[in-house]
């Protein structure tokens, strides 16, 4: 089944739109590498489009009308945006799930220590990486420090030409024999994923000369003090701003693609909703997805159940059941990244059911690993009134699983979702190189990820 390239059904005026998106997205990307960075620009670009605070509603004791838009943060972490429907809630909403988390290190609570005269901050690694690729990058550090009398410091360092960066060393060649050796998954070592961070002593200190003087740095310059790292959230993640990638620009280099090249497109698509839709439409933004969807931001929280309920109490009469029909009575796409064929590596992917750069917004049926472990494996109706809105809107898209059967595999919010009894399809940009600390995509494929999720959110059934 062959389907055309996207870019040889482009107008030059589509073309434009293409590079266009592409650019806006490059800055949302590159403004925000981490799940903190992404609220707070969502929540900022969605103010300005008149979205108000669900706080701010409930507390005014105003009903919710089909058009109004809310939107809902959580921990600074999660974000949901709603434009209300014309059909009652408890019919479902149209919901579209990216997640804004990504595959990094994080600093642990008593980080700082010196060793062969150099200074090192230690890390844990999240998610799912090949550690290796780490080493030897420069690196920046992002995130939130809590003082002690609670204020909250913004953190970010070695984004800016006169910052420092900071990175991870890796064993000389001339005597990388028995290194050579190991297994590509132990090449590095987690706990050698250390940071380093100085190497100038500070005179007259009594011990770790070295750390002294990095400790003395943190206060001077960035007001932090050694024991703030217990009340911090500090991510390591790689420095600069993404790239056109490719000689005709075709492509974007970047840090964090997954999942942010799915969570841009479906920010704007809700964003473009001009009048009220049929039924309520919902962008969902979840933190923790790369670690398994836990915790109070992740897709596992009651916080996006109990925001539905909210939305029903405040757009009629609230009740359990309603609210449970409301979730029941969704449909869904799990915005999330799938595999591209690289041919480079072509063993590992099986060409029929694969998808490939350039061919447009990709559905995935189900993912999981070997026998569809922890696939969500949506139902052929719903694949068929999926593509069936694709078709209609003509917005390219192909289909795929990640690589060969019992040669990997993925998980993704679907099932999650999916547990409500809502109709859950996986739905998103294919990514080379995934989960590395620069990938690749096609701006085709984010512009027509744009498009589906639009016209998903406004389809009328």
């Amino acid at each position: 089944m062959l389907r055309q390239n996207a870019w040889n059904v482009y107008s030059e005026e589509d073309a434009k739109q293409v590079e266009a998106f592409a650019r806006s997205y490059r800055n949302f990307l590159d403004y925000g590498k981490t799940e903190r960075e992404c609220v707070k620009q969502i929540k900022a670009i969605a103010k300005e489009k008149g979205f108000v605070d669900l706080e701010e509603v409930m507390n005014s004791n105003k009903k919710l009308v089909p058009g109004d838009k809310v939107i809902m943060t959580h921990m600074g972490k999660l974000a949901a945006l709603f434009v209300i429907g014309k059909k009652p809630l408890e019919q479902g909403l149209h919901i579209v799930g990216a997640h804004i988390d990504s595959p990094r290190m994080d600093l642990k609570q008593n980080p700082l220590f010196e060793d062969g005269s150099l200074a090192y901050l230690d890390t844990h690694y999240y998610g799912g990486v090949k550690k290796y690729q780490w080493v030897t990058q420069p690196l920046a550090l992002h995130g939130v420090v809590v003082k002690k009398d609670g204020s909250v410091l913004e953190f970010t360092i070695g984004e800016k030409d006169e910052d420092p960066v900071l990175g991870i060393s890796d064993l000389l060649i001339h005597v990388s024999q028995n290194q050579l050796e190991k297994k590509a998954s132990v090449v590095i070592e987690g706990e050698d994923l250390n940071l380093i961070v100085g190497s100038k002593p500070l005179e007259d200190a009594e011990s770790d000369p070295v750390k002294a003087m990095i400790v003395k740095v943190l206060e001077e310059e960035y007001n932090i003090e050694e024991e703030d790292f217990v009340r911090a959230e500090l991510e390591v993640v790689p420095a600069g701003k993404s790239r056109d990638f490719g000689l005709d620009r075709s492509m974007i280099l970047g840090y964090g693609h997954d999942d942010k090249c799915c969570a841009y497109p479906t920010l704007q698509a809700i964003l473009s909703i001009d009048e009220a839709p049929e039924y309520t439409a919902m962008a969902l933004f979840t933190d923790k997805e790369e670690i398994g969807s836990v915790g109070a931001t992740g897709s596992h929280s009651r916080v996006i159940e109990n925001t539905v309920a909210e939305l029903c109490a405040l757009t009629g009469e609230y009740s359990d059941l309603k609210t449970r029909r409301a979730m029941q009575h969704s449909r869904v796409l799990s915005a999330d990244v799938t595999s591209v064929f690289d041919p480079t590596y072509a063993a590992e992917f099986e060409k029929k059911n694969t998808a490939f750069m350039g061919l447009g917004l990709t559905i995935n049926k189900y993912t999981g690993s070997r026998g569809k472990s922890g696939a969500n494996d949506a139902s052929a109706e719903y694949v068929a009134a999926v593509t069936r809105i694709f078709d209609d809107n003509k917005v390219a898209f192909q289909t795929s699983e990640i690589g060969k059967v019992d040669h990997g595999g993925g998980g993704t919010i679907a099932y999650i979702l999916g547990n409500y009894g809502a109709e859950v399809v996986d739905c998103g940009v294919p990514v080379m190189s995934m989960h590395a600390p620069y990938e690749i995509i096609s701006k085709a494929d984010l512009y027509e990820a744009y498009k589906g999720y639009l016209a998903f959110m406004k389809h009328k059934r």
